[in-house]
């Protein structure tokens, strides 16, 4: 049997550039190659390009051209806001949870590292960390709460709304990783309840290796990365113009969120429901609140590579929690903070949804998945 097309459920690991996106960014390539930092002509057109670009990314976060810092991208933009903040406060108490992005938890671990105290929190069983968990974590050295809006591998959503209205007497600020959450929701500092805001270029259908970080009015930090004094004299570097300008114009284009929202939801809504009819198939997270893209599911009796060959073999593009090593999928870091135990969270699977979907592609997904899983069981296929 022939897998046909291939399909991809994989947009929360990225996304293809938009094609409106790349016609912007192609002359700057060539025809407008100039150095910002140059003051000739050609540097001039290049460093307007770059705040075009800047004052897009600031309207699509609602927030001033000045509070947004271009980087190669959110795990760049996570060391920046952890490492920056916490050069400024020695010693400091960091609150965080055991399932947040790596490229968080890395940087929060070298923080402890460097003489930090970091209270890992742990999500409940749908992956949620409780408003009540994270206010009695708070210490009176507590200088930083980081927490993502919407989880990379379940799409666990987040409020920090409450938190926010406990910190209003208290010097801590909020690091919140937004990258799942841009362009899917309103994704301001005001509406996330953060100080710092991460997001990534690739998620929104932007090019690969740039990104922001966004500073409210105050946030200081110490630069990670010296040199000319770009960016404020926070990430020095020439700035990669052609992917800023690209990231500008996705960013605009994230702004208008609400039919994409509306859209993938429904498809990944109809996804689950086909999969949770298969048998011993459960949803990771399923009871939590959550963001449109992601449908992390656990299926019985399987070893979770061979799954995920069955599927690359049918033409399913999906993920597991962690690449493959060695023949074999490690265990998600999110399943076990969960309490899942490493057998079940190695036979997980996170599909993620993107705009390019309808309908009959979910539905072919759907059957595809069905047949891989009767490969992965050694079941006889049916249909």
């Amino acid at each position: 049997m022939t897998s046909g097309a291939a399909i991809d459920l994989d947009r929360a690991a990225t996304t293809p550039v938009h094609a409106d996106v790349l016609a912007v960014m192609l002359p700057y390539f060539r025809e407008h190659a100039g150095n910002p930092a140059s003051v000739h002509a050609a540097g001039r057109r290049a460093r307007r390009a770059v705040e075009e670009a800047r004052e897009r990314v600031a309207a699509a976060v609602e927030v001033e051209p000045r509070q947004v810092v271009f980087t190669s991208g959110a795990t760049e933009a996570s060391h920046l806001a952890v490492h920056g903040l916490l050069a400024r406060a020695p010693g400091a108490h960091v609150v965080s949870s055991l399932s947040e992005h790596p490229a968080v938890l890395e940087a929060l671990r070298a923080a402890e590292r460097r003489g930090h105290q970091v209270t890992w929190l742990r999500p409940d069983g749908d992956g949620r960390v409780s408003d009540d968990a994270l206010q009695a974590a708070l210490r009176d050295d507590t200088a930083l709460v980081a927490l993502m809006r919407i989880n990379n591998e379940t799409g666990v959503r987040h409020d920090l709304a409450p938190l926010r209205a406990h910190l209003a007497e208290r010097d801590v600020r909020v690091l919140v990783d937004a990258v799942q959450a841009f362009g899917h929701e309103t994704t301001s500092l005001s509406a996330l309840g953060a100080d710092l805001l991460t997001l990534s270029s690739h998620k929104i259908e932007g090019p690969k290796g740039c990104g922001a970080l966004i500073l409210a009015a105050g946030v200081t930090l110490e630069p990670q990365q010296r040199g000319g004094g770009q960016e404020r004299g926070l990430r020095g570097g020439t700035v990669d113009v052609p992917a800023v300008v690209g990231f500008g114009v996705a960013a605009e284009r994230a702004a208008d969120w609400r039919a994409r929202a509306a859209h993938v939801t429904a498809l990944r809504e109809r996804f689950e429901a086909a999969l949770l009819r298969l048998p011993d198939t459960q949803l990771n997270g399923g009871a939590a609140t959550r963001g449109p893209k992601q449908a992390n599911v656990r299926f019985g009796g399987v070893d979770g590579a061979t799954m995920l060959i069955n599927l690359d073999a049918l033409g399913v593009l999906a993920s597991a929690g962690s690449a493959c090593a060695a023949g074999s999928v490690e265990p998600s870091h999110v399943l076990l903070a969960m309490g899942l135990a490493p057998d079940v969270a190695r036979a997980s699977v996170r599909f993620s949804f993107g705009e390019h979907l309808d309908d009959e592609l979910v539905d072919e997904a759907a059957r595809r998945v069905a047949l891989a899983l009767q490969r992965s069981r050694g079941e006889p296929e049916q249909g």
